[in-house]
């Protein structure tokens, strides 16, 4: 059955789009068939993903805005990762003022996923940094929210905005929507802040805190440059083990 899942946070920085590339990645290591959307106008996850973000036929600004075009012509199959990818670059910058006039405009994705539905068991959405129309048509049609978030100081504050958008979402738009969990992004064990704020995120969302922890790791920071997921650039390295580990959570559906 497919689980379409929105990873999104609207502070920049916090391995949003790493988690996207690697958790899509390492569904495919598990025998998954999985596409990543990339609807961040930074295109950091097609980028990631070895694909040339200004050479594209399509993109998800074309699924999104263009009714004429068909959205299996936009995925390009089997990248770097194995998985497959809807990719997107600055075009999607004009989409959120493009669908301000549209018919039904929260949902344009949801109703581009529809020809596809059949076709994958997971679906990952990269998000832009920011609570926008691009965002709300990932949570529209999204199962569940993944929310990546570094251990530091303002990082509870810095979810709530997410949080009562999400809410509001699911009571008006999508009551399936769940959060499916929080993720502890770029984790320093070393560093007492870290290791402070990580128990606050698990006392308050308690066992919506993915047990994996994604450690602070060169590898998995050197791999986008390269277009390569981590497990492809390194496969021994602890960022992929990390990212496979939190495969293994989410298709057990466990949480600490």
């Amino acid at each position: 059955m497919l689980r379409i899942v929105a990873i999104a946070n609207q502070k920049g920085g916090v391995g949003k789009t790493t988690t996207s590339v690697n958790i899509a990645a390492s569904m495919h290591a598990t025998q998954h068939k999985t596409l990543l959307v990339d609807i961040d106008p930074q295109g950091n996850a097609t980028v990631g993903s070895g694909i040339d973000k200004n050479d594209l036929s399509f993109s998800a600004f074309d699924v999104l805005m263009d009714d004429s075009v068909n959205i299996q012509d936009a995925i390009i199959k089997n990248v770097a990762g194995g998985y497959d990818l809807i990719p997107g670059n600055s075009d999607l910058t004009g989409a959120e003022v493009g669908m301000l006039d549209r018919k039904e405009r929260e949902a344009r994705l949801k109703t581009a996923f529809e020809p596809i539905i059949e076709d994958y068991e997971y679906i990952f959405i990269d998000c832009p940094p920011s609570l926008n129309m691009l965002t709300i048509n990932a949570l529209v049609v999204a199962h569940g929210l993944m929310i990546p978030t570094q251990c530091e100081y303002y990082a509870l504050e810095g979810l709530s905005a997410l949080l009562e958008t999400a809410k509001k979402i699911k009571h008006v738009l999508n009551p399936g929507l769940e959060i499916d969990g929080v993720l502890r992004t770029m984790f320093d064990s070393r560093n007492n802040l870290a290791k402070e704020v990580s128990g606050q995120l698990v006392a308050h969302f308690g066992e919506k805190v993915y047990r994996t922890v994604i450690p602070r790791n060169v590898r998995l920071a050197e791999a986008p440059s390269h277009g390569l997921p981590a497990l492809v650039y390194d496969r021994s390295s602890a960022g992929a083990l990390a990212y496979l580990a939190l495969a293994g959570e989410i298709l057990r559906g466990k949480k600490a």
